[in-house]
């Protein structure tokens, strides 16, 4: 089982058309993500450290966020396309969804859309296209990135699915690090630090009803950059219609000066079968902190909105706020085992 929130795809649309409680979900989500932007949007230098905020080269939906990225081996959708592309083969769906990370202290903002559509080939690869574009600490290192994802998965069986994903990373850094406006410091200024690409693979099994296991490769062409760090990561979920549970670990080669590692887990409950709960913790051993996380959304057969946080509690005391919006053209089914065209 994936996602609980793919649960609804299996029921009656017409149990969903209690138009006040879905104006009221949104409602709520958009006014928790207008206050937190209007309340942080001030133009102070960030005292966190840049790579806290670059955060991996990670781009995070709000159900990442939540589950504190405990989801390679149980994700889905938009999600699989960003954190393990084979999964996306993991449901027949054809979504469209629309994201935006706030990250306070680090000033980073965030703000990109996806798609991801398992329904529409007749060779049964599944296929997802991303873009975001990203500012942090516009007022100190003043660093700005466009990251494009692309990526294909093909379900073998009913328990085996490979998944690969290019990146197209372009990046730029014209503030001023401690150093103040000097070669060492300063970068190059208005100047591509970073053009490239670089290839993700992804590969997950279901041993049993409910079980899964996965393994995913990042950057594995070896850009030799942190900002496109290599890393190796797996994860083990177990889900049912209702709820899941996942841990996950994760090693970074290349961000620090020594091979780090990230432990995380996570998990979700459907509520009301429109309501997900979620909530998450991570250690990483890079950055030397412990964060929890937070969410909670609406999803229907039409349609998802959804809000999630991350708080650093050690460390580096970092907050991102991230909230998303899908749009549901196609979930004629949920996954290759309860389908009988896969």
């Amino acid at each position: 089982m994936e996602s609980v929130c793919l649960k609804h795809v299996r029921a009656d649309p017409r149990r969903f058309e209690s138009r006040h409680r879905t104006r009221f979900a949104l409602a709520v989500l958009t006014c928790a993500a207008s206050s937190a932007l209007t309340r942080h949007a001030r133009a102070d230098k960030s005292t966190v450290r840049p790579e806290v905020g670059y955060n991996y080269q990670e781009i995070e939906t709000p159900r990442l966020t939540a589950t504190n990225g405990a989801t390679r081996a149980l994700s889905s959708s938009t999600e699989a396309l960003f954190d393990n592309p084979a999964n996306m083969s993991a449901a027949r769906v054809y979504h469209l969804a629309a994201l935006a990370q706030i990250w306070p202290e680090s000033k980073r903002q965030s703000y990109g859309a996806a798609a991801v559509d398992s329904v529409g080939s007749s060779a049964r690869v599944a296929g997802g296209i991303g873009a975001t574009y990203n500012t942090q600490d516009t007022d100190g290192i003043n660093r700005k990135w466009t990251d494009i994802r692309f990526a294909l998965s093909y379900p073998f069986s009913d328990s085996f699915y490979l998944g690969v994903a290019g990146r197209y990373l372009t990046l730029s850094q014209s503030g001023t690090g401690p150093l103040g406006a000097s070669a060492a410091s300063g970068g190059l200024s208005d100047q591509h630090i970073v053009r490239g690409f670089a290839f993700d693979a992804g590969a997950t099994i279901k041993p049993t009803e409910g079980l899964s296991l996965a393994i995913v490769g990042t950057n594995l062409n070896n850009p030799g950059t942190g900002f496109q760090p290599m890393g190796l990561g797996g994860g083990i979920g177990f889900g049912k219609e209702l709820f899941s549970l996942e841990a996950d670990v994760a090693a970074d080669f290349t961000t620090w000066d020594r091979t780090t590692l990230r432990a995380m887990g996570g998990g979700e409950v459907l509520l009301g079968d429109h309501f997900p709960l979620r909530a998450g913790y991570r250690y990483d051993d890079g950055a030397k902190n412990h964060s929890v996380s937070g969410g909670i959304g609406y999803v229907d057969t039409s349609f998802g909105a959804e809000l999630a946080f991350r708080r650093v509690v050690s460390g580096d005391r970092v907050t991102a706020i991230v909230f998303g919006f899908s749009y549901h053209l196609d979930a004629g089914g949920l996954s290759q085992g309860e389908n009988d065209s896969f």
